[in-house]
Formats: structure tokens, C-alpha cells, sequence
């Protein structure tokens, strides 16, 4: 005969079990897609307990590297799966994207730099500052295939800093164009510019406004300035990328994909406090690497990044 207290545990037990798998369910809800994500692919957690990740950026072999900012380091993640520090005293470097010659170009947030670095780790900066002044703090960047450097520049108080204010009037969007020390704002328009992306082509740029909610798109001409600002979706973003279908790729509350008309196309939740950036790697480019506060993962798509 079953005792009392064998019922009333084998009773707790089951409500335990279907707590926890309600639970699962409700905080792991499945990826939502119309054909970019891999079947079945689920986020995979590679590591955690950084500080902040940020700023992931792809090579040509498919390394990815990215950065821990509070912790003054970059990152490396190799195709070979493993992970490995690149760079300490690493200008606390935010967004980064790296060109098709193989220079890692980084926003280096402690003294408010643009930096590029070579493959030997040697740092050419390449800003300073705006007209003898510091600028608010370059947040992320992306270097167009003629090699002219566009970033947002928005300004959020660092510990790291002695200043408690800013220089410069105004959170803009700038580009040093190729071969040049001149640095051009180009957008002067938005609330708080973050996210940065351009199209393969070179023909398109987009701007998210995160502080705003909306995210931008602008044509750019051949003398680096933009043009026909258009209002691409009404999300902000934090760090964004392309997928070689034209998708563009939002961060924030997990990752947000939408073709190239605005229409959102799929949802990838990451469950962390937020999802910072993401950038294609892997040695098909086909790893979709996503840095997400104290935590970084992959997920293996359907369509590949662009160079």
C-alpha cells in the first residue's frame, strides 16, 4: 500500500515537472521564420559571465571577434570553435567592423577614437577628436566598399570617464571619407543614432535611432553624402548587419529580421537582459554570431553574410 507521504511527493513531483516544463516553454519560445534560419536551429549559448559584449566582426577565414567593453578586451571566436582574448587594453572598444584588406576598424570609447588595427595588433588612430574637441563617445561603424568609414556618434555617460558632459553639440552620424583626415557629419537628425549598416553595393545606408524607435535608410552618392532619408521600420536598434538576400538584421530585445521593403520576415529571441549586435561568421558564413550582455551565441542560418 502507498503511503501518504509517497502520494504527496509523487503529487509535488508532478506539479514540479510541469511547472518547470510550463516555465521552459513560456521563456523559451521557438524562433520564428519565412526561411532564413537553418531547420530546426536553435541559439546556442557558446559562452557567458563577460561584462558587456559588443561589436562583433568577421574576417575572411570566418573568425569572428568581438568585444568585452567594461573589461577593456577583444575577443576572438575561431572557426575552429574556440575562444580566445585578441587584444587586452583594447581602447574599450565598441562596435568594429573589419574591411576586406583585414584591418579590424574599432570604436574606441575610452578617449572617444576611431582606431585601426592590423593583423600584427599594431593601432593607427585615425580620429581624435572634432576640431580640437572630444567627440561624444563613436558607438558603431561601417566601412563602405570605397573604403570611406561612416559612425554614430551618440553620447552615453562612461564610468571610465572623467568628463560628465559633452563637447559637441548635437548626436550625429559622421564619415571619414577614404584617404582623408576631414570628418563630415552627415546626419543630424536623430535623437540618439546607434546601429550601422550599409548595403553590399554601397548604395544604401542604414541608421538606427534607438533612442527614437526608428530605424533609417539613406542613399549615398558618390561623394560620401547621404541622401532621401526613409523611414526603413519603426524599431531602434542597437548594432545591426546584412544578409547577402539584402535582409536587414535589428538588435534590442533578440534579434529582428526584415527584407529589404521593411517587412519583418523573422524572430530570433535571445534570452538575456539585451542583445547588443550581430555580425555573419563561421567558414561558410553562414554562422550568425549575436552578442548579447553577458553572453554570446551562434545560430546556423539558411542565407550567409556579405563581405
Amino acid at each position: 500500500m502507498i503511503s501518504i507521504r509517497a502520494t504527496i511527493a509523487a503529487i509535488f513531483a508532478f506539479c514540479l515537472l510541469t511547472t518547470n516544463t510550463l516555465v521552459f516553454a513560456e521563456n523559451y519560445r521557438p524562433v520564428t521564420d519565412t526561411g532564413v534560419v537553418a531547420d530546426g536551429a536553435m541559439p546556442r549559448l557558446i559562452a557567458r559571465n563577460f561584462a558587456f559584449t559588443e561589436g562583433p566582426a568577421a574576417d575572411r577565414q570566418g573568425n569572428i571577434y568581438f568585444t568585452d567593453q567594461p573589461n577593456n578586451k577583444i575577443w576572438k571566436y575561431g572557426t575552429d570553435g574556440q575562444l580566445s582574448i585578441f587584444m587586452d587594453s583594447a581602447g574599450r572598444s565598441n562596435g568594429m567592423y573589419i574591411d576586406k584588406k583585414g584591418y579590424l576598424y574599432s570604436c574606441a570609447d575610452e578617449q572617444n577614437q576611431l582606431w585601426k588595427i592590423d593583423s600584427h595588433k599594431k593601432i593607427t588612430v585615425l580620429i581624435n577628436d572634432l576640431n580640437g574637441k572630444k567627440l561624444n563617445g563613436p558607438n558603431d561603424l561601417w566601412v563602405s566598399p570605397r573604403g570611406d568609414i561612416y559612425f554614430t556618434d551618440p553620447y552615453y555617460q562612461r564610468s571610465w570617464w572623467t568628463r560628465t558632459k559633452p563637447e559637441i553639440e548635437g548626436e550625429k552620424v559622421y564619415v571619414l571619407l577614404h584617404g582623408s583626415r576631414k570628418v563630415i557629419p552627415v546626419v543630424d537628425t536623430l535623437q540618439r543614432p546607434n546601429g550601422i549598416v550599409g548595403t553590399a553595393d554601397g548604395k544604401y545606408l542604414y541608421v538606427s535611432d534607438l533612442q527614437g524607435g526608428k530605424t533609417f535608410r539613406y542613399t549615398i552618392h558618390k561623394d560620401g553624402s547621404l541622401s532621401n532619408a526613409q523611414l526603413f521600420v519603426n524599431m531602434g536598434s542597437d548594432g545591426m548587419t546584412t544578409d547577402n538576400h539584402g535582409n536587414v538584421y535589428l538588435t534590442g530585445r533578440g534579434v529582428t529580421v526584415f527584407n529589404s521593403q521593411g517587412k519583418q520576415i523573422a524572430n530570433i529571441p535571445i534570452h538575456e537582459g539585451w542583445t547588443t549586435n550581430v555580425a555573419f561568421g563561421g567558414k561558410n558564413k553562414n554562422t550568425l554570431f549575436i552578442t548579447a550582455s553577458e553572453a554570446v551565441y551562434t545560430l546556423d542560418m539558411k542565407v550567409k553574410g556579405v563581405e
